[in-house]
C-alpha cells in the first residue's frame, strides 16, 4: 500500500471509524504533522485522547473517538490563506457560520482559523472538521 498523503488518509481513517461507531482506531505512519492536528482535534473536543505508539518502524497513534465528527478531510492543494481571507474558505469548506473549524498551519504551530484571525496570523490550510 503507497501513501500519498497521510494527512487526507488519517482525516478518511477516522471519519470512517467515526461513523461506524467505533471508540478508537490506529493510524499510521506517525508524523509530527499529524500529532499536532491531532492535538487541535483534541482541544476542540473532536476526538478524546490520542496516543504515540512506538513499533520499532514508523510508529502509530491510537486515537479514541468521541462520536462528534460529521465530516472531515484534508484541504488538497493546501492554500495559502491570508489573515483577512479566512472567511471565503469558510463559506467554502464549513456548513455554516461558527460550525466547525479550520485547521491552519501558521508560524506560530497548527492552530484553529479563529485564533488565527484573532491573533492576524496567515498560513496554510490544512483541513477541515464538523
Amino acid at each position: 500500500m503507497v501513501l500519498v498523503d497521510p494527512i487526507a488518509d488519517a482525516f478518511v481513517h477516522i471519519k470512517n471509524s467515526d461513523l461506524a461507531s467505533k471508540r478508537e482506531c490506529f493510524f499510521k505512519p506517525a508524523s509530527k504533522l499529524l500529532g499536532e492536528i491531532l492535538k487541535v482535534l483534541q482541544k476542540q473536543g473532536y476526538i478524546s485522547t490520542f496516543e504515540y505508539i512506538d513499533d520499532g518502524r514508523s510508529g502509530l497513534f491510537r486515537i479514541e473517538l468521541t462520536g462528534k465528527i460529521n465530516n472531515c478531510r484534508a484541504i488538497k492543494p493546501r492554500y495559502a490563506v491570508r489573515k483577512n481571507e479566512f472567511e471565503k474558505y469558510e463559506k467554502r469548506y464549513l456548513p455554516a457560520k461558527d460550525v466547525g473549524i479550520l485547521i491552519v498551519s501558521t508560524v506560530n504551530g497548527v492552530i484553529v482559523h479563529r485564533d488565527a484571525k484573532k491573533s492576524g496570523l496567515g498560513g496554510r490550510l490544512l483541513a477541515f472538521v464538523y
